[in-house]
């Protein structure tokens, strides 16, 4: 047996011991599907004869009402336009990559690696995870998502012209010849399947006055074939048991809104009741009442309430709204949200991020926060204490569905900061006269299900901004498949602010999507007196060291004198302990023994601090560092760039806590590190961008 086939048979040995019995049922359940169904792959030949499954006739349900284009504010129309006149070039960036090769796109081409996935093998007998077969699966996958598409489309319906029409037309076309059913890498994944749905939902809802569109829609039996093949793909094959995650919500969102857009198929009425039962019942599943994603990953919960908003509002439109109770939970998703942002509207960088989202109707944006958030504030109302939000393309053209404005009652009347059920909270400044100090802390469990496969091994981990910018930074998460030692570092004890003891992960690593072992947070005190707030919570992740520790962290925000205390103590025993300390890309540093001087003077809000570190630990500083890897700071998926970090290492003794300051300068004050003259002066304020 080969290295590679050892390393895939232990991973499967590893996933398995991660499924329930009855889990275990259904994966077989649908092998024995995926088998029976190996006679049912079309291959590009035969498109032209295949079987239609839809009756002859058709009709798009809910259409927009008239004069929505006019909604749109200006900046937004001419973001859109100028991001679809680049896609009419060519040009597009996707996770980290600029693509110049979209006027046709190959869609099995990988630009990462320059190899092109398997377009004519049957799909259940492709590796997806295997670079070597596949190259980089996200950036196949995103491309069919479909979203440049619903992009062109909003660029004619907010302007008429053709060219955005013919072009988003031609891509569709050739994507379903290309793609026949059950042929290639692009029916590997039912969250791919139910994304794209979505997109041609929306695709054709904004072509609807396009004189054109039923020829490529209604009137076009290849396209009737695959709408019929995506569904019937998703109504054999559902997310369950431990990978019952976001992939599961966007499996029943595809399939609820194409099954109320598209009602043309004898089983529609059935795939929209049980998509909408399975969508409320994974919706309570995957959030926490206050409204936090149980992945206990930012960029999760936006998805996963954008994928659940517009599942709802299309049941809305066709007659068969959603329960109250999963419109509760959509709301709090998005009020959690809100509270959640810092000054700058940027959320936390908790746990994975892959820059998904559910649809394209705006010019591509970093973060798409502010984006729902205008969704929300025009379907649920906007309570006093949001952050002010634009309203966008998206907002304007979604809240326009029909039955799409629903209030809810019993939302908080002030600002949450501390969300329990998640283990989550936010110190923060209240003060608008000087820029925000937003420090988030985590004493929760490490993430959902029991293989958390979006989670990182940061349990205590504290993230500090400075009006916005990255202070004490989270990594993020810069890859997911293809290079296996940068995923493993970004989502390791050491990447986060935290400490790592005997040189293990706070939770055991199975694989790139698979934890072991988890660690659990518990929060042991949270209090806000005013003048200052302070947070107290442990992990178990070090109990079966031995002898066995506990982690337990203080994190106090005074805010009088613009401080933030960080104390650690290791329970149990002596250890060898690493405190890592990352900052932001933007952040300069300069160690002098036990003191580190930061300053950031380039940055949208600029500032300097004094950190006060642990004597008993021995200071290090690093940045982009790669044996080992250490340094790095990702802006998105397919991103890294070199930043500061600190790492003290020593060991721990009983009953002697290792206490970290953060201290933030005013304009105009100097600090200088001991034995030396130096001063930091803070520039003019820039504009943030």
């Amino acid at each position: 047996m080969s290295a590679l086939e050892t390393s895939r048979l232990g991973w499967y040995t590893r996933r398995i011991s991660r499924m329930s019995p009855a889990e275990i049922v259904w994966r077989a359940r649908d092998q024995a599907l995926q088998a029976a169904w190996s006679g049912s792959r079309v291959s590009r030949d035969q498109v032209e004869g295949a079987a239609s499954g839809p009756p002859g006739m058709r009709a798009f349900a809910a259409v927009l009402p008239s004069q929505v284009a006019a909604r749109v504010p200006d900046a937004a129309r001419k973001a859109v336009l100028a991001a679809a006149d680049k896609l009419l070039d060519g040009q597009w960036e996707m996770l980290g990559v600029l693509r110049t090769d979209l006027v046709r796109p190959d869609w099995f081409h990988d630009p990462v690696t320059g190899r092109r996935a398997p377009a004519d093998r049957h799909a259940f007998r492709i590796n997806h995870r295997a670079e070597a077969d596949t190259g980089n699966v996200k950036q196949i996958w995103e491309l069919s998502r479909l979203q440049h598409l619903t992009l062109l489309a909003t660029a004619w319906f907010l302007s008429h012209d053709d060219l955005y029409a013919r072009r988003a037309a031609e891509q569709l076309q050739s994507w379903w010849r290309e793609n026949p059913f059950l042929s290639g890498v692009h029916w590997t994944s039912g969250i791919e399947i139910g994304i794209r749905l979505i997109s041609l939902t929306w695709i054709r809802r904004l072509l609807n006055d396009w004189p054109e569109v039923c020829d490529y829609f209604e009137r076009n039996e290849l396209a009737a074939r695959q709408i019929w093949w995506h569904q019937r793909y998703l109504a054999a094959f559902t997310s369950r048991g431990s990978s019952a995650n976001n992939h599961v919500i966007a499996e029943a969102a595809g399939q609820l809104v194409a099954s109320c857009a598209f009602p043309w198929y004898p089983a529609s009425s059935r795939w929209r009741q049980r998509s909408a039962r399975l969508l409320e019942r994974e919706l309570i599943r995957n959030t926490f009442p206050s409204g936090i994603g149980r992945e206990l990953a930012s960029d999760y919960q936006c998805f996963v309430a954008e994928l659940g908003l517009l599942a709802a509002v299309e049941a809305a439109a066709a007659g068969f709204p959603l329960s109250d109770e999963a419109w509760q939970r959509l709301c709090a998703m998005v009020d959690s949200g809100a509270a959640l942002l810092d000054e700058r509207l940027r959320p936390p960088r908790q746990g994975d991020g892959d820059e998904g989202r559910a649809i394209l109707l705006d010019a591509p944006a970093e973060n798409r926060w502010p984006s729902l958030l205008a969704v929300g504030e025009c379907l649920f109302g906007r309570l006093v204490w949001w952050p002010t939000v634009t309203p966008d393309a998206a907002s304007s053209i979604i809240a326009a569905m029909p039955g799409a404005n629903r209030p809810v009652t019993g939302r908080a009347a002030e600002r949450p900061w501390h969300f329990a059920d998640a283990g989550l909270t936010l110190l923060r400044t209240g003060n608008d006269r000087e820029p925000e100090i937003w420090c988030r802390c985590d004493g929760g469990p490490h993430g959902y299900l029991k293989i958390a496969a979006h989670a990182h091994a940061d349990a205590l981990s504290v993230e500090v901004r400075f009006g916005g910018v990255d202070i004490l930074a989270d990594p993020g998460t810069y890859c997911y498949h293809g290079e296996p030692r940068w995923r493993s570092y970004f989502r390791s004890t050491i990447a986060h602010n935290t400490v790592e003891v005997d040189g293990r992960n706070s939770s055991a690593e199975g694989g790139p999507f698979l934890w072991l072992r988890h660690a659990n947070g518990n929060e042991l005190e949270v209090q806000d007196i005013g003048d200052a707030a302070e947070w107290t919570a442990e992990h178990d992740g070090y109990t079966l060291l031995e002898p066995p520790s506990l982690h337990r962290r203080c994190v106090r925000l005074d805010r009088a004198s613009r401080t933030i205390d960080i104390v650690d103590e290791v329970a149990g025993g002596s250890h060898e302990v690493r405190l890592a300390i990352h900052f932001g890309p933007e952040v300069q540093a300069e160690l002098h023994g036990s003191r580190a001087m930061l300053s950031w003077p380039a940055a949208c809000t600029p500032g300097a601090a004094s950190l006060d570190l642990p004597e008993p630990l021995r200071w290090s500083l690093h940045r982009g560092e790669t044996d080992p890897i250490l340094g790095w700071y990702s802006s998105g998926l397919g991103r890294r760039t070199a930043a500061f970090t600190l790492i003290g290492c020593g060991r721990s003794a009983p009953q002697t806590p290792l206490t970290t300051r953060l201290e933030f300068l005013r304009v105009g004050e100097a600090s200088s590190p001991p034995g030396k003259k130096s001063a930091v002066r803070l520039g003019t304020e820039a504009p943030c961008q």
